[in-house]
């Protein structure tokens, strides 16, 4: 989830909430794992939502976006121009949309966050190509947490990657440290100036989540709800999220489960 709620100092973990930000991350990635079977046309984005709440709670665990600051689903489920924060309910989807959908779990405490990209059925080659640079995005913006590295080179390289193609990047939400809270320290943008920013530590957690727009960077939030963003000229977006933890080897995503990021040997 995108947000900008950050007051406090940047938290190293210690090898204890790693472990249970961990658990708590792969839940949120294997809530995804259960609900994308069900993407398909004709199902509701509240269908949907109700299958992930479902799943959280059979595995005991509690969906951090129920009643934060009145969100009143246990997801986020954006469809093709919203960008971020699309409350769940009737809308069927259709062939041809591209759905983010967003968990955060709290797991014994500890909060997990990620989103996914899904394709419904048969859909456009422009479509497929923005949702395939969006997730090389997140893979670039991961390639650059080692420690050393000042944290807005994330930002500053996941932007010149998505603008070769023409694309836009979201500057109006952010990544953010996650973990002990749902919003930390720091705010991760995925739009930045070159060598800026904290300079990365072994046990610093936090998301990092580019909205790549197919147009405009700029995003509206639907007057009726004041949760869901959309393009502001109505062209699509995609987005795509994990969970990192620095270490002083390799990038830890937390929240894969498909093996697409080694795990490295520890993380001090």
């Amino acid at each position: 989830m995108a947000f900008r709620d950050t007051k406090s100092k940047i938290i190293i973990k210690t090898p204890e909430q790693i472990q249970g930000i961990r658990e708590s991350s792969v839940l949120a990635a294997q809530t995804l794992k259960e609900v994308a079977p069900f993407v398909q046309p004709g199902v509701s984005t509240e269908f949907l939502n109700k299958i992930c709440a479902q799943f959280m709670q059979d595995h005991k665990a509690v969906p951090a976006t129920l009643g934060y600051h009145g969100y009143p689903k246990e997801t986020c489920i954006s469809v093709n121009d919203v960008v971020c924060h699309g409350i769940p309910g009737p809308y069927e989807l259709r062939e041809g949309d591209i759905v983010n959908i967003d968990v955060t779990t709290i797991l014994n405490g500890y909060y997990g966050d990620t989103s996914s990209m899904f394709m419904v059925g048969e859909v456009s080659d422009h479509a497929q190509k923005l949702v395939a640079v969006t997730k090389e995005c997140l893979a670039i913006g991961i390639r650059e947490c080692f420690i050393g590295n000042p944290l807005n080179n994330i930002g500053y390289q996941i932007n010149k990657y998505a603008t070769s193609f023409g694309y836009s990047t979201v500057y109006e939400f952010c990544g953010h440290g996650v973990g002990l809270k749902f919003h930390e320290e720091p705010e991760v943008s995925h739009i930045a100036d070159k060598n800026t920013g904290p300079i990365l530590a072994p046990g610093m957690i936090f998301t990092i989540e580019p909205m790549i727009n197919a147009g405009k960077a700029r995003c509206k939030v639907d007057k009726k709800d004041n949760w869901t963003a959309r393009t502001i000229d109505g062209r699509l977006s995609a987005q795509f999220e994990h969970t990192i933890c620095v270490t002083k080897d390799k990038p830890f995503v937390l929240t894969d489960i498909n093996g697409e990021f080694e795990i490295p040997e520890s993380v001090f």
